[in-house]
């Protein structure tokens, strides 16, 4: 159990994928369900590197108008596929009494998307796009963590830039072509006495305007949590518990390019998480798999999640 305590995972990693996700342009947004909830992403308490791959698969449709790429589309069913490598640091010295990280990651995003493509003068065609390739990066310049006990309370600072593949008028697009700066707060509680543990976090994202389409999307408010107990199995740990989200956007959309309006979006669902915790030396390795199902949706596509993450730290 004290291995668990020291592991180190990540923040809102797959907040980087373009896939469809909320209202806003392309009914996408930074934030992803699932990103941040459990004990593997608890922010680093002791220094050191610590690397971590996902890969999260979204299968999702609706018959809403969606406003993508600056145009209008309905009957839209997306799938989308991203690989996500990326590390952070945490330095010895405590900053503000906590530990001090940073890091950076780089998403590689595989979409499909087809959907009725309104004319301008009016009319409709079926269309569909696919694509692969880079999406937008992610830098944390600050991730700060306090541990007292079987507590954990953290924050962090993501900056994503639009350096993802993107093109006015494609459906697929592993980019968003916009900015964003979400800062991120959490709280965890891992008892490694008996094995129970739970994990919240919260966050808010901002966007800046994507310039091709002259579309902002509006900012919105997220939360994630779980319960998770911890059972020793062989020569490690295994993770059994249940995830829950919520997404809600509470400022309207705008711009030129938003032609329906402020089109805001909502999002929630809940669903199983398994995973299992080695300890090797002074190192750890987890891996865990997560099934979340949208059981709720406003003006967005309404699908299922399904997440393998693997994260390995050093020492500690």
């Amino acid at each position: 159990m004290p291995k668990l305590s020291a592991l180190a995972g990540l923040l809102a990693l797959a907040c980087l994928i373009a896939g469809p996700v909320s209202a806003g342009e392309g009914g996408q947004s930074r934030y992803v369900p699932g990103s941040f909830a459990t004990l593997i992403d608890i922010p680093p308490t002791k220094p050191g590197w610590v690397f971590e791959g996902q890969v999260v698969h979204y299968d999702g449709s609706t018959s809403a108008r969606i406003p993508v790429a600056g145009r209008i589309t309905a009957n839209l069913d997306a799938k989308s596929t991203a690989v996500l490598p990326g590390a952070v640091y945490t330095f010895e010295k405590p900053v503000l009494g906590g530990m001090y990280s940073l890091g950076g990651f780089l998403p590689v995003v595989s979409m499909e998307v087809t959907a009725d493509v309104e004319f301008p003068r009016g009319g409709m065609t079926r269309r569909s796009d696919s694509k692969t390739g880079v999406g937008d990066v992610v830098l944390i310049p600050a991730m700060l963590a306090w541990k007292s006990r079987f507590w954990t309370y953290s924050t962090a600072l993501f900056v994503h830039a639009p350096t993802g593949a993107y093109k006015e008028g494609r459906l697929a697009n592993p980019g968003l072509n916009y900015w964003s700066i979400v800062p991120t707060a959490g709280l965890a509680y891992n008892n490694d006495q008996n094995g129970f543990n739970f994990s919240f976090n919260t966050g808010i994202d901002f966007n800046s305007e994507n310039s091709d389409t002259d579309y902002q999307t509006g900012s919105s408010v997220h939360v994630d949590a779980s319960i998770q107990q911890i059972l020793p199995v062989g020569g490690g740990f295994l993770t059994v518990g249940v995830e829950g989200f919520w997404k809600k956007q509470y400022e309207g959309d705008s711009g030129d390019g938003a032609t329906l309006g402020n089109f805001k979006g909502e999002t929630q669902g809940y669903g199983p998480v398994l995973g299992y915790v080695l300890p090797v030396n002074d190192s750890s390795m987890v891996v865990e798999l997560r099934w979340l199902k949208e059981t709720s949706v406003q003006n967005r596509p309404k699908g299922d999640y399904f997440w393998l993450k693997f994260v390995y730290q050093f020492g500690g």
